[in-house]
């Protein structure tokens, strides 16, 4: 597995497993499938109700836990020193893991500088390797970055190929952060799974437009976090490291670009309200 290097040194695989959206019921199963199909970076949240199923996935495993990177983050209606680092702890035994590799703020709302005060003191005590933000638009990651006192290592935004990121990614590497996909198949918007550019490419090298879609993100250097509860589907999403691009290949996948996001924006604020909304329950 290929891996990016965080800005503390923390090495990171960059493709794993994304549990959004994974039923509770079937997390446990989904997990142990990605497991075993060769996933060692698993993404959840506290807002996916699912922690305690990617928990017991991980325990069972087999796996020794240094070899898994585990990612989580803190909800909203956790936001504040005090609660987030209450959160922190319920998390770590919903995981039942001592640490996980990589802990973030999920949305730029609430007290979100009290919940980073609470993730630097996670980060200097050992329960989390690295930390960062997830969602957090280039205006208010910069206000962040110079107020903390320890560098986010990971933004985890909408990256796929009709929303590159491709300003942001300037940013973050100003600063010395690494860009992380959610929804790397923009959830089959625009018909990503047919576009011509990508079935015609993949059929140089024998992949499938989503395979191509993955290569295309990692070869940038983005981190990408596919979900799948079909095994055959893992499989494939993993079977993407023996063929690799070319300029050309790129720069016509790069063409696809909008520069504009397939799902939301913060900057809208029916859907500010619309989040914060969701915020009314303890998770």
């Amino acid at each position: 597995m290929e891996t990016v290097k965080l800005n503390n040194g923390v090495e990171m695989p960059i493709l794993g497993y994304g549990v959004f959206q994974v039923d509770p019921a079937e997390c446990e199963r989904c997990v142990s499938d990605a497991i075993n199909t060769g996933y060692r970076l698993i993404d959840t949240a506290q807002a996916y109700f699912n922690e305690e199923g990617v928990g017991s996935a991980i325990k069972k495993s087999g796996v020794k836990r240094e070899d898994l990177f585990l990612v989580t983050k803190i909800w909203i209606s956790n936001a504040g020193e005090e609660k987030a680092a209450a959160s922190i702890d319920e998390s770590l035994r919903k995981l039942q893991t001592d640490y996980v590799d990589l802990l973030l703020i999920h949305q730029p709302f609430g007290d979100y500088y009290g919940t980073y005060r609470a993730m630097e003191k996670a980060y200097k005590s050992g329960k989390a390797r690295a930390i960062g933000v997830s969602n957090f638009y280039s205006d208010r990651f910069v206000d962040l970055s110079h107020f903390a006192e320890i560098q986010p290592a990971v933004n985890q935004v909408e990256t796929h190929i009709f929303q590159q990121q491709k300003e942001a990614r300037k940013v973050m590497k100003k600063y010395n952060t690494q860009i992380m996909a959610w929804g790397p198949f923009a959830e089959g918007k625009n018909n990503m799974f047919k576009n011509e550019t990508l079935v015609s490419i993949g059929e140089k090298y024998g992949k499938s437009s989503a395979q191509t879609a993955l290569r295309f993100l990692t070869q940038e250097g983005i981190i990408v976090i596919p979900k799948s509860v079909k095994k055959e589907r893992m499989e494939q999403n993993l079977d993407i490291f023996d063929f690799k691009l070319t300029e050309e290949e790129l720069n016509e996948i790069r063409a696809l670009d909008t520069g504009k996001s397939l799902f939301f924006s913060h900057y809208d604020p029916a859907t500010v309200e619309m989040i914060i909304g969701l915020a009314g329950g303890k998770m």
